[in-house]
């Protein structure tokens, strides 16, 4: 017992104003003692694109680099199709499904969790949160670090929200298939993503920004998952979308690929496009989170997928997942000392 995408059309139909689709994302950043080889692969692979990434160190939850870190410090977006996961694993944990069960997604098609999740399928999801109900949806999601803070000791989080009702429009079916009524950052996304890349830990996620908070690291663990059993048919599923679903862009074929899972849908503001993903590595070193925000058709799960890739094909070449990569001890000796790093 586990204890203490199909591409969305906009929810509105108005001119989105305010949110570019492309900026500067690094502007006002302070980064001086994020690891400066994913820092770089970061900043390079976002590009022009108004977004953020994070990324984490899934074996002891230490933050690597976090670009546009206001945006990753807000209280969150909605968190389209990488509510699925979650989703996938209750489903599991409470034996409504096996990896073969094959549920009905129209009239003379059915799928199984694999395609399901490679392809983003919403009527699969909607048929699983609905079976399971409100209070378990949000029990688990509650459980995968939703709606709380996910780190220790950052002043600048905020943390999302889960609703405690279903949400008015279209209840715990969408609720399950892409999060409506959810509320979810960068963080707390990417500490769900590290749970699953480790085997369970959730840790709390670390941002040391002092050389005496890096030189003093210690991993603190949050609580124990027991998700052994499913997690197979859950990363067989965010491998599937790398392989030939919604996260394909971010395929490498000259190496390793990530395993992953899209999300694209819209708020009130502005349209949203997430990648949740982990190396492929038998023990990973790095969870990426990617969330674009903007007006353009371009902001998109697949287009953060791309993101991703380009960012794992950076940190390859720069042989950041080779045996004992650490970060330059004489870049972090040589950083100043900032009054706003605590």
């Amino acid at each position: 017992m586990v204890r203490s995408t199909t591409t969305h059309k906009p929810t509105t139909s108005h001119r989105y104003v305010g949110v570019p689709t492309f900026a500067d994302s690094t502007k006002d950043d302070i980064a001086q003692f994020d690891d400066p080889i994913v820092r770089a692969a970061a900043v390079q692979g976002l590009g022009r694109y108004n977004g953020s990434v994070v990324a984490i160190d899934p074996s002891n939850g230490r933050i690597l680099t976090v670009v546009n870190q206001k945006l990753a410090f807000s209280p969150g977006f909605i968190p389209c199709s990488t509510i699925k996961p979650t989703i996938a694993l209750a489903a599991l944990e409470e034996g409504l499904i096996t990896r073969d069960s094959m549920l009905k997604v129209a009239p003379r098609k059915y799928m199984n969790l694999t395609e399901a999740m490679a392809h983003s399928n919403n009527i699969f999801f909607e048929s699983l949160g609905s079976q399971m109900g409100f209070d378990k949806v949000s029990h688990y999601a509650q459980l995968l670090g939703l709606g709380e803070l996910a780190g220790y000791s950052i002043p600048e989080e905020q943390s999302g929200k889960v609703p405690a009702e279903p949400p008015k429009r279209g209840g715990v079916a969408r609720m399950s298939s892409f999060g409506e009524g959810i509320q979810m950052t960068p963080l707390e996304l990417a500490s769900m993503g590290a749970t699953l890349a480790n085997g369970g830990t959730m840790f709390y996620l670390q941002y040391p920004r002092s050389q005496e908070a890096q030189r003093d690291f210690t991993p603190r663990v949050k609580r124990q998952l027991e998700i052994g059993p499913y997690l197979s048919d859950i990363r067989e599923g965010m491998q599937a979308a790398v392989l030939y679903g919604t996260a394909k862009s971010s395929y490498d074929h000259d190496g390793e690929s990530p395993l992953g899972k899209t999300g694209t849908c819209s708020d009130e503001s502005s349209r949203l496009g997430w990648f949740l993903s982990y190396d492929g590595q038998e023990h990973p070193k790095v969870v990426l989170v990617v969330l674009m925000r903007g007006r353009s058709r371009k902001v998109e799960g697949p287009v953060a997928a791309e993101i991703a890739g380009r960012i794992y094909r950076n940190l390859k070449e720069r042989n950041f997942f080779g045996a004992d990569h650490q970060q330059p001890v004489a870049a972090i000796a040589a950083a100043p000392a900032s009054p706003t790093n605590r």
